[in-house]
C-alpha cells in the first residue's frame, strides 16, 4: 500500500471511530522523517489507546501492515504509531493543544480525505 493510500485509510479508520480534529500532512517535501503525519485528538486516555489499537488492529487484518513503532502508550496522552512512510498521532485534547503539532507544521500540504458521513 502506498504511504498516501495508507495515510487516507488511517484517517478513515480514525473519523469511524469518532476521533475529533482528523488531519492529514503532507511532510515528504519539509521532512524525511517519513511522507505523511496523520493527526486526530481523542476525547479521553481511554479512546486515546482505543484510537491507537483499532489503526494498529486494521492495518494489520485487513491491510496485512505489521504493527508499527509505538511509543506512548502506558501514559495515553500522546501515541505514536511509527508506519516509516507514515507517522500517526493520536493525542488526547490537552496535549494536542500544548504540543501544537499542526501549528508546527503550518507549511506542510494538508491532505483531504473521505470522512464518514454522520
Amino acid at each position: 500500500m502506498e504511504a498516501l493510500e495508507k495515510a487516507k485509510y488511517i484517517a478513515g479508520v480514525l473519523d469511524e471511530k469518532k476521533a475529533r480534529e482528523v488531519t492529514i500532512l503532507g511532510i515528504a517535501e519539509k521532512s524525511t522523517l517519513g511522507d505523511f503525519f496523520v493527526i486526530a485528538t481523542g476525547t479521553s486516555s481511554t479512546q486515546v489507546k482505543s484510537l491507537a489499537d483499532e489503526v494498529e488492529y486494521k492495518l494489520e487484518t485487513e491491510c496485512a501492515i505489521p504493527a508499527p513503532r509505538r511509543e506512548g502508550y502506558s501514559s495515553a496522552n500522546w501515541i505514536l504509531l511509527d508506519y516509516g512512510d507514515v507517522i500517526v498521532h493520536i493525542f488526547d485534547r490537552d496535549s494536542r493543544e500544548f504540543f501544537k503539532l499542526d501549528k508546527l507544521w503550518a507549511d506542510a500540504e494538508s491532505v483531504p480525505f473521505e470522512k464518514k458521513e454522520d
